[in-house]
This record gives structure tokens, C-alpha cells and sequence, in this order.
């Protein structure tokens, strides 16, 4: 079994959908793989057209158990209320998985996924990038796991 670290660059969504009736939206982005969850900054004011510019890191195992998917929920933060679901996209990461642990590293160019709604009907789109690098499992620092630091007290 190999395993690295996944970095996904989460850049920017296009036309989602307005849910308030009285002003704009302030989406965010839960993304998630696997048991390991991130969630970027409120893009406040931005509306439908929000930019992010930012990366998360994921620690990946391959082969394993499971599908290899990245799901990247989009999100409208609500002051008063809960937070509306605005729609998700998935990339499906098998093949960029498999090719990197042959090649010890593969790359998905930032390009633009669909975002639907539960009903699977279009609602936008957004631009996400992937990079996937092996790391001997003597690369990693002592107790770092999925980018935490277990404590040594």
C-alpha cells in the first residue's frame, strides 16, 4: 500500500444559485475525503461568483478500502439561520491515485466540475485543482497524521 498527501486547490464557483431572499449569498466549501473533512473561509459579498485561492491537504492511502472521491459541498453561511446547502460536486480520483503512485507523483490542472443539487439538476460550477505526491512512509514526521500533531503528553 503507498501513501502521500493529496493537495487540493479549491479556486473559485461560477452562477450558483441565489437561496436568500434579501441580499446575497456568503458561500464557504465543506470538502471532504474519506473520514477527513476541511472547510475553506466565507467568501463574504462575493455572491454567485465566489474566489477561494486556497489549499488543503489530505493524507491519502491507495490501494485501500472504499471509493476514492473528493466531495466538495458548497454552502451558503447564515447569521440567524442554518447555513443552506447551495449544491456539491464530486471528482472521482481513482485513476489520478493510481497513476501517482506509479509515477510517485500526478497532477489534475485546475478545471471546472458541475454542481448539483440533490436532485442531480444543475446549479453552477467550480474550479478545483488535485495533486497527488507518494511519500515513503519514512517521510513523515513523528505523530504528524493528516496534518495534525498528536500530542506526546
Amino acid at each position: 500500500m503507498a501513501v502521500g498527501l493529496m493537495e487540493v486547490l479549491l479556486v473559485k464557483a461560477k452562477s450558483l444559485q441565489n437561496t436568500d431572499f434579501f441580499g446575497g449569498i456568503d458561500p464557504y466549501v465543506q470538502i471532504q475525503y474519506k473520514n477527513q473533512e476541511h472547510k475553506s473561509s466565507v467568501a463574504h459579498e462575493q455572491g454567485r461568483n465566489p474566489e477561494w485561492n486556497e489549499r488543503f491537504t489530505f493524507r491519502v492511502e491507495y490501494p485501500g478500502e472504499n471509493e476514492y472521491k473528493l466531495t466538495l459541498k458548497i454552502m451558503d453561511k447564515d447569521i440567524f439561520t442554518a447555513d443552506d446547502f447551495l449544491g456539491q460536486a464530486t471528482i472521482y480520483l481513482n485513476d489520478l491515485l493510481a497513476l501517482g503512485v506509479e509515477n510517485g507523483s500526478a497532477e489534475l490542472h485546475p478545471c471546472k466540475y458541475r454542481v448539483v443539487r440533490a436532485d442531480q439538476t444543475y446549479c453552477g460550477e467550480i474550479q478545483v485543482g488535485v495533486t497527488f505526491n507518494r511519500k515513503e512512509e519514512t517521510e513523515y514526521d513523528d505523530g504528524e497524521i493528516g496534518g495534525w500533531k498528536e500530542s506526546q503528553y
